[in-house]
C-alpha cells in the first residue's frame, strides 16, 4: 500500500488527498497525519525536508510536490481524468492552473497576498477569469487547484474572498459541495 504523508491544514495535502477521493483509491492510499515544524520529529526520517503532501510508492520510491503527487495517483489506473487538455487550449489551462496555483501559494503566504493593491490581489484576478470555458466542465486540476485555495477562507478569518467576487462564489459553491472537498475541508 502507498502512504501518502499529510498534515490536515495543508492545502496542497488536501489536494493530493481529493485526488485519492474523486478517483477511489482509499484501498491503496493509506493516509498518514505526520507532525511537522517540531524537533526531533519522526515524520524527517521519513522525509527530511518536512514538506507535505509525500507520497511513498508501493515500489518504496517517494513523490514530493503536490503537482507531481497528484497527476501520478491520476494516472494509477491508466484512465487520467485531470490531465489538462491536450487540444490547442493546453498552453490556456496551464496558465490558468498556474494563476490558481499561485492564489494558493500566496494565501499560504498570507503576508505576501495581503500586501498587494486590492485590484491585483487574486481573487479579483480569478472573478476575471471564471467564465474562460476551462473553468467549467468536468472537474479538473485548475478546479482543484483553485477551490482548495479558496476554502481557505475556514482558516483565514481575514481572507473574505467572496464580496465582489460574485461568479467566482457562484462558481466555488457546487465544488465546495462535492464529497470530497467536504471530507478534507479545513477544520
Amino acid at each position: 500500500m502507498m502512504k501518502l504523508y499529510i498534515t490536515p491544514g495543508s492545502p496542497y495535502a488536501r489536494m493530493a488527498r481529493i485526488v485519492v477521493l474523486e478517483k477511489g483509491l482509499e484501498g491503496r492510499v493509506e493516509t498518514i497525519v505526520a507532525r511537522t515544524r517540531v524537533a526531533d520529529s519522526p515524520y524527517y526520517e521519513v522525509n527530511p525536508s518536512g514538506r507535505v503532501p509525500y507520497l511513498v510508492r508501493e515500489d518504496g520510491v517517494a513523490l514530493e510536490e503536490s503537482a507531481l503527487i497528484c497527476a501520478y495517483l491520476d494516472r494509477l489506473d491508466g484512465v487520467p481524468v485531470f490531465e489538462l487538455p491536450a487540444d490547442g487550449q493546453w498552453w490556456e489551462a496551464r496558465r490558468l492552473e498556474a494563476m490558481a496555483r499561485s492564489l494558493l501559494d500566496g494565501l499560504s503566504v498570507w503576508g505576501r497576498e495581503i500586501l498587494r493593491p486590492e485590484n491585483e490581489r487574486s481573487p479579483r484576478v480569478m472573478e476575471r477569469e471564471i467564465d474562460h470555458r476551462l473553468m467549467g466542465g468536468a472537474l479538473n486540476m485548475i478546479h482543484i487547484t483553485l477551490a482548495c485555495a479558496l476554502g481557505l477562507e475556514a482558516r483565514n478569518p481575514g481572507f473574505r474572498w467572496r464580496a465582489g467576487q460574485p461568479k467566482l462564489s457562484k462558481w466555488f459553491d457546487p465544488i465546495a459541495a462535492r464529497p470530497s472537498f467536504k471530507a478534507t475541508a479545513p477544520q
